[in-house]
């Protein structure tokens, strides 16, 4: 297992664990554009296939995790905790000194997941993740301190 750098071309594949990990995931050409604007990097975890990633963007001394998969068929391995600790680190080498994020009210294991990594709760967004048919969920935002940058 490999965690390394991913890249702008390799948005196809990036896409491809997005639409595994979540229904409606996002296009190879959302991940591209993210990853290709200012501040974006990601990290992807790989054996012989990409298993998990997370997409992240570093600007003006903050720093946001834009979203993290994994694959269903490679979960609770630690995959989710490795990409979050390698982001905080990248961020940090980033100039970051805060680190934010967005997740769905209702997902428990994402919301402890994240508290484990020194994640707070800091505030929410009602409506903010829209589910189709369904009502909107709220988004909880959580937010990391990674202290002065060096």
């Amino acid at each position: 297992m490999r965690l390394r750098g991913a890249w702008g071309h390799e948005a196809d594949a990036l896409a491809g664990v997005h639409g595994r990990a979540f229904s409606g995931g996002w296009a190879a050409s959302e991940i591209a554009g993210l990853l290709d604007g200012p501040g974006g990097f990601a990290l992807l975890i790989e054996e012989a296939e990409p298993l998990a990633f997370i997409l992240c963007r570093a600007v003006a001394g903050e720093a946001e995790i834009l979203t993290l998969a994994v694959d269903p068929a490679a979960r609770r391995r630690g995959l989710a905790l490795a990409l979050v600790e390698a982001a905080t680190g990248a961020a940090r080498m980033a100039g970051a000194q805060t680190l934010f994020l967005e997740v769905a009210h209702d997902n428990a294991a994402a919301r402890g997941l994240y508290a484990k990594a020194g994640f707070q709760e800091v505030g929410l967004r009602r409506g903010y993740y829209d589910r189709g048919p369904n009502p909107p969920a709220n988004a909880v935002v959580m937010r990391l301190d990674l202290g002065p940058s060096a």
